[in-house]
């Protein structure tokens, strides 16, 4: 009865259920892109879900982190998020890692799982992902965020590119300044469920993985578009 609405779909049905149940989902960041990202990955039924995050829940937090309440605030995320998705599906097991993804633990936390999603906001983590994915033969399911505007893409799906396709000057991005950059509420919200579809269709194996392709949005002009990597 829990997943009635999606058994009925073709592209899912029980052998697709039964796919997402044994699956493996690290998700980088449990912010504002985490927050979407884990909610509707957990409801689908995924069967393991672990959240790396070293931070805690704070004030600003909540303006687009919507997996936390005001009474959480200095709690740490990742325990947080877990809690509160083992109360919306208890088939899921969700386990919290409150720590950074670092050089030294990364292999070790990727290599326990099938897929890992991207949630996290800077470009060194994503560079690390990236090459941790390609060398234990992972997909890395990429979302970033600014403002009004997204993107995203699936990398290392099937031989497809990798993030350093669409970025491959490491030193560059990772010493250029970040300015302080505002975000609207939904932007995460759209472009972490985006993420989170596309995980569902390379578990399931249906539709058009955005691999070798880049998704953007402007939700000031609704405007999207997809570039070929």
């Amino acid at each position: 009865m829990r997943y009635d609405r999606q058994l009925i779909l073709p592209e899912i049905g029980e052998e697709g259920q039964r796919k997402l149940a044994q699956n493996k989902i690290l998700i980088v960041g449990v912010g504002g892109l985490g927050s979407p990202i884990s909610l509707y990955l957990t409801g689908a039924g995924v069967g393991t879900i672990g959240l790396v995050d070293d931070d805690v829940v704070s004030i600003t937090n909540l303006q687009r982190q919507v997996l936390y309440s005001e009474s959480e605030l200095g709690m740490k995320k990742a325990e947080c998020a877990a809690k509160r998705l083992a109360a919306l599906n208890g088939d899921v097991k969700v386990i919290p890692y409150s720590t950074r993804l670092t050089e030294e633990n990364a292999k070790e936390l990727i290599g326990q799982y099938d897929i890992v999603i991207d949630g996290c906001d800077n470009f060194a983590t994503r560079y690390l992902i990236n090459d941790c994915c390609l060398e234990l033969g992972k997909v890395y399911v990429y979302g970033a965020i600014g403002g009004f505007e997204g993107q995203v893409s699936v990398f290392n799906y099937q031989g497809s590119t990798n993030y350093r396709t669409l970025y491959p000057d490491e030193k560059e991005m990772t010493e250029m300044p970040v300015p302080s950059k505002g975000v609207l509420g939904v932007t995460p919200a759209v472009v972490g469920s985006v993420e989170a579809n596309e995980a569902i269709k390379v578990i399931c194996g249906f539709g058009d993985v955005l691999a070798g392709k880049l998704w953007t949005i402007d939700l000031r002009t609704m405007q999207t578009n997809i570039i070929l990597l």
